[in-house]
Order: structure tokens, then C-alpha cells, then sequence
């Protein structure tokens, strides 16, 4: 009645199909971490968007690709998303870097 229950659902992507979908060209890869986290080392290819002043407006055009939003360990991830309301973005990295850098996946740093 009052909207509640109405929201999407949030998609949970692995590292390894994560990977997979950059190598393929079909995911934009958004880091909400701060900005000395991100530098410290992220996905290759990621965007720096930080939750601290995260504003939905300033994605990328995904222009056909999947926007996949990424944290240290998906909850900050989880939070953008909430945040990003009617737009198209409801994925996220499942466990955030700290997964990505235990299955071994390359990192980008600077």
C-alpha cells in the first residue's frame, strides 16, 4: 500500500563471473569505496564513486553494459544501490574486493 515491499531486487555477482564480464566488455565496473581504498587497489578498468558523496546522477551511461557496483566487502555496495531508486543498477559484487583479491583476480592500483 504504502510502497514497501516494491523494492528491486539486488543482484549478487561472483568474482569470477565479474571478471568475465569485463574481459567480455559487458560490465562498468563502479567502486564506492573512498578515494585512498580505490587507490590502494581495485578492479581493473573501475570508476571511483564513493559512498561518502555518492549521488545516483553521476553513473556512467552504461550504454548496453551492466553497471556493477563494487566496496571492500558489499556493504557499502549494497547501500549504493538501494540509493540508485528507479534506475536501471542492481548489481553488485558479492564479498566486494576482499573476495576479488582472494580468488586471485587482477588489481589495478593509483
Amino acid at each position: 500500500m504504502f510502497g514497501f515491499g516494491n523494492r528491486k531486487p539486488i543482484r549478487e555477482i561472483m568474482p569470477a563471473e565479474l571478471h568475465d564480464m569485463i574481459v567480455a566488455g559487458t560490465a562498468i565496473v563502479v567502486d564506492v569505496r573512498e578515494p585512498g581504498e580505490f587507490q590502494g587497489g581495485h578492479v581493473p578498468g573501475a570508476i571511483n564513486l564513493p559512498l561518502s558523496r555518492f549521488d545516483p546522477g553521476q553513473l556512467p551511461q552504461a550504454e548496453g553494459k551492466k553497471i556493477v557496483l563494487n566496496c571492500a566487502a558489499g556493504m557499502r555496495s549494497a547501500k549504493a544501490l538501494k540509493m540508485c531508486g528507479d534506475l536501471p543498477v542492481d548489481t553488485h559484487l558479492r564479498g566486494g574486493m576482499g573476495m576479488w583479491l582472494r580468488t586471485g583476480l587482477p588489481v589495478e592500483r593509483g
